[in-house]
């Protein structure tokens, strides 16, 4: 004899004797609280917008909802289940289909659905979803042990067979200015030359599209810089100043290097990060084009400061503050 709720080689079997107890899993010497619990278990694990996978999980639904609309019901409990069995159809509202899964669970819970003992009562606004009480939390090993149907395996990502390779390659500000040829050797020691654009820049990457063994692309990395920290871009010449707070905010006057030497820069007062200052016709020269050298002001902290000047900060913050 097969009882209501086992599964033989996939499918979901049906007896005319339905044990509505162990359809929710639950004991003779149930109380309310312990039906509500059972039954939004069980609706959560067979409702069948949670389980398209699962050709069992309709009529399975369908027996959970006929149980609770039963077992919730005190009248009806202590009638034998099989003396009404000619009344089934009416017991299970959703025989001919489903609602969207909170709508199902608010009609179920809310104002439609009144006790006809207790007169306990729904709010119209509560669902599934409201916060249960400490007792009803569901039990982590339970809620584990579960046996959810088998879900499609994710796609894998995308796997490269090979990184990509990138050099650094050093030019002198003629070189990036003229364009130069280079010799690149590979990773199976072949020699490649490759030829850079003019008016090229530090930071510039160029792409050798699938040069390398395997299809790799090889990237060349552009380090155009002085030794005293000029970069390169075109005809553009940059630098960046470090300023500490006070020369920031009171200006002040500071040598800065150029390709033609060091000059003598005039900061403004109130210069903050960012700030570009320029210095007209001190960058490259390309026939009658000449380039200008940008400053940017970066303020940074002393990394010594002492307690005088920290107090002196303090102050500063608190003057700040009061004038709001």
């Amino acid at each position: 004899m097969v009882t209501l709720g086992m599964t033989i080689h996939g499918t979901m079997t049906t007896s005319s004797k339905k044990d509505y107890l162990s359809i929710l899993g639950l004991s003779s010497e149930f109380d309310d609280i312990e039906l509500k619990k059972a039954f939004r278990r069980e609706a959560r694990k067979w409702h069948p917008d949670l389980n398209k996978n699962d050709i069992n999980a309709e009529d399975r639904f369908k027996l959970i909802n006929e149980a609770y609309e039963f077992l919730r019901d005190p009248v009806r409990r202590v009638k034998s289940i099989d003396s009404n069995s000619s009344n089934e159809e009416n017991l299970n509202k959703y025989s001919t289909g489903f609602p969207e899964f909170k709508d199902y669970l608010n009609s179920l819970f809310g104002f439609e659905y009144e006790s006809e003992l207790d007169n306990e009562s729904y709010d119209q606004t509560s669902d599934f979803y409201e916060e249960e009480k400490p007792d009803e939390i569901f039990n982590e090993e339970e809620f584990n042990s579960y046996d959810y149907p088998a879900r499609s395996p994710e796609e894998p990502p995308p796997v490269k067979l090979h990184q990509d390779i990138e050099t650094i390659i050093e030019l002198t500000p003629d070189e990036a200015l003229s364009g130069a040829s280079i010799l690149i050797e590979l990773e199976d020691q072949t020699v490649v030359e490759v030829d850079t654009p003019p008016f090229a820049g530090d930071g510039w990457r160029l792409r050798l599209e699938n040069i390398a063994k395997g299809g790799k692309d090889h990237y060349l990395q552009l380090k155009v810089q002085t030794e005293n920290g000029l970069r390169i871009d075109g005809l553009r010449v940059l630098y960046k100043l470090e300023l500490f707070p006070p020369d920031a905010l009171l200006g002040c006057a500071v040598e800065v290097p150029t390709l033609d030497g060091n000059v003598t820069l005039q900061v403004p007062p109130k210069s903050s990060t960012g700030r570009l200052l320029r210095l007209k016709g001190r960058g490259l020269s390309f026939g009658d084009n000449i380039g200008d050298q940008f400053v940017e002001i970066l303020v940074v902290i002393p990394a010594d400061i002492n307690d005088e000047e920290i107090a002196l900060y303090t102050r500063l913050q608190e003057l700040s503050l009061s004038d709001e």
